[in-house]
């Protein structure tokens, strides 16, 4: 798990990385499509994911006091935090997309939709993860499912501030 984890945490990285460098060619207009973004909503994705991550160190914290349909429920409450995530996410795009806004857009956007899908992807395989190791309980599995997810926050913690809020 910690091989996948270090790879795709270089592979966001790497794309933040060539978000910022390409953010400096063009400083004026990656601030004027950044306005376009709805901070609100990615402001309480934000609270969504590290309520989830709460929830999938909590499960692993009860599976292993023997409390294993709290350590369910925990699970399968981190998994339905992850759908609002995507749900709010899809409302975002749809709204983008709505106003004509595409990768095409701005290069801005490019990144915006290539490392914000690639993360709402995560999200889904993650809620996956999740539900799986809900219905497979092992303290093991728990843990792995947990470090995944906590993966997929750290990245969210990572993209927020530097797509939605550096000016």
């Amino acid at each position: 798990m910690w091989v996948l984890i270090i790879s795709e945490l270089l592979v966001f990285g790497a794309g933040l990385i060539a978000f910022m460098a390409v953010r400096l060619t063009d400083p004026t207009g990656f601030a004027e499509a950044q306005s376009h973004l709805y901070r609100t909503g990615a402001a309480f994705n934000t609270a969504v994911l590290v309520s989830s991550g709460y929830l999938a160190a909590q499960a692993l914290h009860w599976r292993q006091a023997a409390r294993r349909g709290a350590a369910r429920l925990a699970l399968i409450g981190a998994a339905l935090l992850g759908v609002v995530f995507l749900i709010i996410k899809g409302t975002e795009y749809a709204g983008k997309l709505g106003q004509g806004i595409t990768y095409e857009t701005h290069p801005f956007f490019m990144f915006y939709y290539l490392l914000t899908g690639f993360h709402a992807a995560h999200v889904l395989a993650g809620v996956g993860i999740l539900l799986l190791v809900a219905w497979r309980d092992d303290p093991r599995n728990i843990e792995a499912g947990a470090q995944f997810w906590h993966m997929v926050d750290l990245v969210w913690i990572m993209l927020f501030p530097v797509i939605y809020l550096l000016g």
